[in-house]
């Protein structure tokens, strides 16, 4: 009996020591694998606080060695990148609130409405998924161009007001079928119509699935380059993306090296994505994980 109690301690502890060094190697190759993903970040930071004779030293440093944080302040005056912010901020908080809007209105339609050919009609948006924009851009473009929307915002923001997500609308529409209808009938029964059933009793239960969403139409419109570049024109009315490109392309009288201001720019571009990210990383990851739990 003891011999059968000492073994099967034994058992135990093994396990226990074999689990400790499986979790021991899992967390090393994980922070391996995050210093490797982070290397490019840090990288830009360092090189946006080099100074001008630092830039093109090689071989390459990692450290400054003289930190230069004005940098950050010459960025402003090489460009009107204040301008390109606020452009980008004006065209981002429309283009993001009519993809909530349109979005979850349509996705409320395809979750809890009946009507002949939905199942149909759902399939056909989601094939638009398939379709790469660059089909569909010389369409739009004339089109944009009949209505006399050409070197203004509208053609970044209207189409959002119609809901042209294909994934946004699957995403929400997962979600909302994880709710039972229970709530749709009780709110019937208090003499609710379907506008008040969505925004006051569905929508408060759907937040993950909104913040998501938001997150992600925030990052596609903030980032966004290839619209802007077709559709605008005017040096006032540019986007970070594309003012970005300034720092290449600013004149050939500008000789001396300017990645370090372009590293500076970039930062600060990239500087909303991550704090949007990190603040509402809960509700994001929330988002995505209950959209799927009911096809």
């Amino acid at each position: 009996m003891a011999a059968q109690v000492i073994s099967t301690r034994s058992v135990l502890r093994r396990r226990r020591t074999t689990r400790v060094v499986q979790r021991i190697v899992l967390y090393v190759f994980v922070t391996l694998l995050a210093l490797v993903f982070f290397a490019p970040f840090f990288w830009t930071i360092t090189s946006s606080l080099k100074r001008v004779d630092e830039v093109l030293v090689f071989p390459p440093r990692i450290l400054p060695m003289y930190p230069s944080p004005g940098n950050y302040l010459l960025v402003f005056e090489r460009v009107p990148f204040a301008l390109f912010y606020w452009n980008t901020t004006i065209i981002t908080f429309f283009a993001t609130l009519g993809t909530i809007i349109s979005t979850t209105v349509v996705s409320y339609g395809f979750a809890r409405k009946r009507f002949p050919g939905r199942n149909l009609l759902f399939m056909f948006v989601l094939s638009t998924m398939m379709l790469p924009s660059e089909v569909t851009i010389i369409p739009q473009f004339l089109l944009f161009k009949e209505f006399g929307w050409l070197d203004t915002y509208l053609p970044l923001i209207v189409p959002e007001y119609v809901a042209v997500g294909a994934f946004y609308i699957f995403l929400m529409r997962q979600f909302l079928m994880t709710i039972p209808r229970d709530f749709d009938e009780a709110a019937m029964l208090d003499g609710a119509n379907t506008l008040q059933i969505l925004f006051q009793v569905l929508l408060p239960l759907v937040q993950p699935a909104i913040i998501t969403m938001a997150i992600l139409s925030f990052l596609n419109h903030w980032n966004d380059f290839f619209g802007p570049l077709i559709y605008l024109t005017s040096t006032e009315k540019l986007t970070l993306s594309i003012g970005l490109r300034y720092f290449q392309t600013m004149g050939t009288e500008v000789v001396e090296p300017r990645e370090h201001l372009l590293m500076a720019a970039s930062l600060m571009a990239t500087l909303p994505c991550v704090v949007l990210f990190f603040v509402l990383q809960r509700h994001f990851v929330q988002g995505i994980v209950m959209s799927g739990i009911k096809g």
